[in-house]
């Protein structure tokens, strides 16, 4: 009798898991995108966290479509743990107008690959001239000297209308590639074209930081001047993303001692296809104390030389001066520097040798961000002068502060 009701007991078990319903492999939904904006937005970042639209599902590949168009998008895996966190992709959008896309997602990985917009690129030095070695992170005792562990000393990305270094040693600071043309150069000139990438229109460096902020780095600020990321225990770089859609570099400091705190930070920079700004996420272990931060614009010297603030989180400059300091190969350059910072972070404007400042602070929260833009008179598609600038950075902020709306639509 007990053999006769195991059998039972097995037999309906196993009914019930072969009736089972299999998980699912696949999931489609619609997102209302909504720009409310009185002007139309072109490359518009849409960025959906997959664990909020789907946390049950281990995505490996998604589609993003609207009506008969396939937009190209891109998953990243910012954890380590080699699955996606969030989907990125960019859209245009008229004035005033809602349009609905619709997004598949799978656990299975597809084959389709889109056209590299953005790019992003660590080099590590090898025992051979000119040979080098693609990297994907780096870290250092915060005492070693790394500015010449890599090459172009430090993490490069680009769009197709500009440039972007970051050191990799105390300064951490933003250096700059201006553009002739629209494109991707920087795989090809490593960030130091020759003479005949340069003789068939390459852009190049387009200013010294020297001690400066450059376009948007956040440097410390003891009360008078902005002070460099000094000491530390660890030094990093890392590269989350290289396209086809954005790239997302991360520069990090573990165990910075300042002003009377052991602080653990990372400022993320993301920039999109057809965007010559970048967003800047600065991410900190725990919630900040009363710390006090500083960034905006280097001082740009030259005849030419403007400056621009609304006092409300916009600070600009504009100038010519020496890129490099051979003045005999180079020509002096002309930029243009732009930095918004959200009203709420700023405690007040500053100024110190080298930098157009504002004082930031972000009592009790662990994140904050902001965004840092340049331009350069090599561009045949940028500013003719500091007033065309300065008006095009008003309208950049505006279009900043009036963001997409998203809506998930049942599918």
């Amino acid at each position: 009798m007990k053999t006769q009701l195991l059998f039972c007991c097995l037999a309906a078990w196993a009914a019930a898991g072969s009736s089972a319903t299999p998980p699912p492999t696949s999931r489609t939904l619609r997102v209302e995108l909504a720009n409310l904006w009185d002007k139309a937005k072109t490359d518009e970042p849409v960025v959906l966290r997959l664990s909020d639209i789907a946390p049950d599902l281990p995505v490996l590949s998604a589609i993003v479509r609207r009506d008969n168009e396939e937009i190209p998008s891109q998953l990243d895996d910012f954890d380590g743990d080699r699955l996606p966190d969030e989907l990125a992709f960019v859209i245009d959008l008229p004035a005033k107008s809602r349009t609905t896309v619709c997004i598949t997602l799978s656990t299975e990985k597809n084959a389709r690959s889109y056209p590299a917009r953005v790019y992003a690129q660590m080099l590590f030095r090898t025992s051979k001239a000119g040979k080098y070695a693609k990297g994907t992170s780096v870290y250092a005792q915060g005492d070693a000297d790394t500015y010449n562990i890599l090459h172009h000393h430090g993490i490069a990305f680009e769009s197709e209308l500009n440039a972007w270094r970051i050191y990799f040693n105390e300064k951490q600071t933003t250096d700059l590639y201006g553009k002739f043309h629209k494109g991707l150069e920087i795989a090809e000139s490593l960030f130091y074209p020759t003479d005949e990438q340069l003789a068939r229109g390459f852009g190049d460096d387009v200013i010294k930081v020297k001690n400066s902020c450059g376009a948007g780095t956040l440097k410390g600020w003891n009360g008078t001047a902005a002070t460099h990321l000094s000491p530390v225990s660890i030094r990093g770089q890392r590269i989350i993303a290289s396209g086809p859609v954005r790239t997302v570099v991360d520069a990090e400091v573990r165990g910075w001692q300042y002003q009377g705190q052991e602080l653990n930070m990372i400022n993320r920079y993301t920039l999109y296809a057809g965007h010559r700004d970048a967003q800047v996420e600065v991410i900190f272990d725990r919630p900040l104390h009363e710390e006090v931060f500083a960034t905006g614009v280097q001082r740009i010297a030259g005849a030419d030389a403007a400056h621009f603030s609304d006092h409300k989180g916009l600070v600009a400059s504009w100038g010519t001066d020496w890129p490099v300091n051979d003045t005999v190969k180079y020509k002096k350059e002309t930029v243009g520097l732009g930095t918004y910072i959200p009203r709420q972070l700023v405690v007040n404007e500053a100024t110190d040798a080298e930098n157009y400042l504002y004082v930031i602070q972000a009592t009790g929260q662990s994140r904050f961000s902001y965004h840092t833009t340049f331009t350069s008179r090599k561009e045949t598609f940028g500013y003719a002068d500091a007033p065309a600038w300065f008006d095009y950075l008003l309208t950049w902020k505006d279009g900043l502060d009036h963001p997409v709306e998203l809506k998930i639509l049942r599918p």
